[in-house]
């Protein structure tokens, strides 16, 4: 499968369709993180994903990982731990230290970090734009956990989670579920695959069906 490249001209935000990315889920290289450009990459199930090493990569998996906030899971032995209120959560009340935060994670088979300084200022601009949203989990008032994404419409595209205590980021996460739900959110985009989002509840589905979810969702 090709590979598109991107204009450069940020006046020029065209995407190829995402059904032309190859099958690993790579579709196209280049372009900015413009808080337009990824505005629209989101609404076309496009993501940037790529290291310091390689120019900006934008992705769209087929299938797509999706959790239905209804459908969300919650283990017993955490569910006790939430109603012990052990950490204080919050939202939106620092996301440039949690966005940090996650950059810093080490994470099994990555050597570095695809949250690079350029993605830290851009989704920070989208923070600022009104589309990056973080929730906070706090132990004795130190941020100990968290996770950020984007919103649009009723879909939150999730990005990354840290945590400095064990259990941190899990509660910060149910409850971030939690409060999707409450505002009606269709989904929760997981982007990849993984063994502990799967344990919540989230499941593969095929990209067009992601993407008819996604065109409701935007409505």
């Amino acid at each position: 499968m090709p590979i598109f490249a991107l204009s450069d001209d940020p006046n020029d935000l065209r995407f190829p369709p995402p059904s032309l990315a190859g099958s690993e889920g790579l579709l196209a290289v280049g372009g900015d993180l413009s808080v337009p450009r990824l505005l629209t990459a989101y609404s076309q199930g496009i993501f940037p994903w790529y290291d310091a090493e390689s120019p900006i990569l934008w992705w769209s998996p087929d299938p797509r990982p999706i959790l239905f906030p209804a459908e969300l899971h919650v283990p017993r032995r955490l569910e006790r731990l939430l109603r012990q209120d052990r950490f204080d959560i919050a939202f939106d009340t620092d996301f440039p230290a949690v966005i940090r935060a996650c950059s810093r994670v080490r994470r099994p088979g990555q050597a570095g970090t695809w949250i690079t300084r350029a993605m830290i200022t851009a989704y920070i601009n989208l923070h600022r734009a009104g589309f990056a949203h973080s929730v906070e989990a706090r132990l004795d008032g130190r941020l100990v956990g968290g996770a950020y994404g984007v919103a649009m419409g009723r879909a939150f595209f999730g990005e990354s989670m840290f945590h400095l205590e064990p259990d941190a980021s899990k509660v910060a996460f149910v409850a971030l579920v939690r409060r999707l739900d409450s505002l009606g959110f269709s989904f929760i985009d997981c982007q990849q695959t993984t063994a502990h989002l799967a344990r919540f509840g989230s499941r593969e589905v095929p990209r067009a069906a992601f993407l008819a979810l996604l065109g409701r969702a935007l409505e």
